[in-house]
């Protein structure tokens, strides 16, 4: 089994206080919270950079863009020294962990894509903000897409199979019920947005594979870096993604309990994103990974700000609990430090209600799970500091990263196959050719008839008198240029009767 993770420690006349993060324990997901500015990015850095260690691969975004330190071996500044002299710290050892930049808009690192439908309606009406007869006429287009068998990859897909689903709604009524034009229209615009944002460069192929999160290197863990400070201007699409390679892993990975160290460990900062405004069937979604997603490996820490931010049936799930300061200034601050006092485990010698407005910087209220599953009691210690590099790395280092990358050249150039737009675009086009073809049948069948004389009567003209012209007259007998003349007279009273009386005479009719 693999050791415990020395997370962070406090010395105090002479008494020393270490946490430890049992790594068969991580996969009982946990909490990083506290204000801006009160060592949250730090916490994670060393806690990503521990497991790394024992070859425990890790996916965190980037909010703030320095997080990529990590990759490179860190250097102990005078001040920082200085502070851990302070506190009785001995600074770690440099080290470097693998790391894979990822990056939706593929400019900060490798290129991160989904197809559509992988992504769902559920997930994409929370992309799109739709409300829920909205959403319904949504998953009524996804639904239509494949009983037609018209596969949905990347967004002008499904603009087209919107735009199709819109224009011939009444041919669906009665199969699938009412498809209002003004959900179509809502629909199309939220894409139209999303596509201002760049979301066109998430949807399409080569789909991610999941599997090349989980990567090793020399026995170290993988650190994956999504880089999110472009991606936060667009904070729906960010927390849709990050709540889509969640769903992916836990429908992706196999069943295997609870093992001596986690398959993956799952950072989601901001983590206050994903529950903002979310409908009560999203939030049911979310609860239902979390709490399932422990018995594929996976261990998920939420990183927010206020724990207030984490409805009250996921922060049941998360046992592992760092909690940085909390600035009681507001009421609502006030009731977010009662409400963290009073979910973690009470210790004797400490108020963690009055310490939580006190700590300082790189300082925290921890408590970890036992070897018995339990919350461990809080203590009040600092966190270490990483051994890599504090802060981001340079432009020339991040492209070197990328081009000696395990999956350098895997996802960069986009493939766009036949799907749903191809094959709609195909089917207008051929219904729009056999129109014409029909309006030309009919135009052509109209002048022939214009030229014949005039319909019926005219074809009869020509059976008595065969073709016109000046060539075919001079050759008719007499009586043929007779029944020519009476045929083309036949719009008259006159040429009537003329007809009717040569006619009763062939054929022997009385009048």
């Amino acid at each position: 089994m693999a050791e415990p993770l020395l997370i962070a420690k406090h010395s105090n006349a002479g008494a020393e206080i270490e946490c430890f993060l049992r790594p068969d324990k991580a996969n009982r997901h946990g909490l990083i919270t506290g204000a801006t500015g009160t060592g949250k990015t730090i916490t994670l850095q060393t806690m990503a950079e521990a497991f790394s260690r024992i070859g425990v691969p890790v996916f965190m975004a980037d909010v703030k863009g320095d997080l990529t330190g990590i990759a490179q071996m860190g250097k102990i500044s005078d001040k920082l020294a200085k502070v851990l002299a302070e506190r009785a710290i001995t600074p770690p050892a440099p080290t470097a962990t693998p790391t894979t930049l990822w990056d939706v808009f593929g400019e900060q690192g490798h290129p991160v894509r989904a197809t559509v439908s992988d992504l769902g309606p559920l997930l994409l009406s929370r992309m799109l903000n739709l409300n829920e007869t909205q959403a319904g006429v949504l998953q009524l287009v996804f639904k239509i897409a494949d009983d037609q068998g018209l596969m949905l990859l990347d967004m002008k897909d499904l603009r087209a199979m919107c735009q199709s689903v819109g224009d011939n709604a009444s041919s669906f009524t009665t199969e699938y019920g009412n498809i209002s034009a003004a959900s179509i229209g809502a629909i199309q615009r939220g894409l139209m947005q999303i596509d201002a944002q760049g979301g066109d460069k998430f949807f399409g192929e080569p789909m991610l594979n999941i599997s090349d999160f989980m990567q090793t290197v020399d026995g170290k863990g993988v650190v994956n870096i999504l880089a999110a400070d472009k991606l936060m201007t667009s904070p729906r699409l960010y927390a849709t993604f990050l709540l889509w390679m969640l769903s992916e892993l836990f429908e992706t990975l196999p069943e295997v309990g609870d093992l001596e160290q986690p398959k993956l460990v799952f950072f989601f900062d901001e983590a206050h994103l994903l529950f903002a405004d979310a409908p009560k069937v999203l939030v049911e979604r979310i609860e239902l990974v979390v709490r399932l997603v422990r018995s594929k490996g996976v261990g998920v820490f939420f990183v927010t700000q206020n724990p207030l931010d984490i409805p009250d049936s996921v922060l049941a799930q998360l046992g592992n609990r760092v909690q940085h300061a909390l600035r009681a200034f507001t009421p609502r601050d006030q009731k977010a430090v009662k409400s963290t006092a009073d979910t973690m485990r009470p210790n004797p010698k400490l108020d963690i209600g009055a310490a939580i407005t006190e700590l300082a910087v790189g300082e925290a209220l921890v408590s970890f799970l036992d070897e018995k599953g339990r919350p461990s009691m809080t203590e009040r210690v600092y966190v270490l500091p990483p051994g890599s590099q504090i802060g981001p790395i340079s432009t020339e280092q991040r492209k070197a990263l990328v081009a000696q990358s395990l999956v350098a050249g895997v996802y960069e150039k986009q493939v766009d196959r036949e799907s749903a737009f191809e094959k709609i675009k195909g089917r207008t086009q051929e219904r729009m050719a056999t129109e014409q073809q029909a309006k030309q049948a009919e135009e052509n069948a109209k002048a022939k008839d214009e030229a014949g004389g005039g319909g019926i009567l005219g074809g009869l003209g020509g059976l008595l008198g065969g073709s016109s012209g000046t060539s075919s007259r001079s050759r008719m007998s007499p009586g043929e240029q007779l029944f020519k003349s009476a045929a083309s007279a036949i719009g008259s009273e006159v040429g009537r009767q003329v007809i009717r009386g040569v006619l009763g005479g062939i054929f022997g009719k009385r009048r």
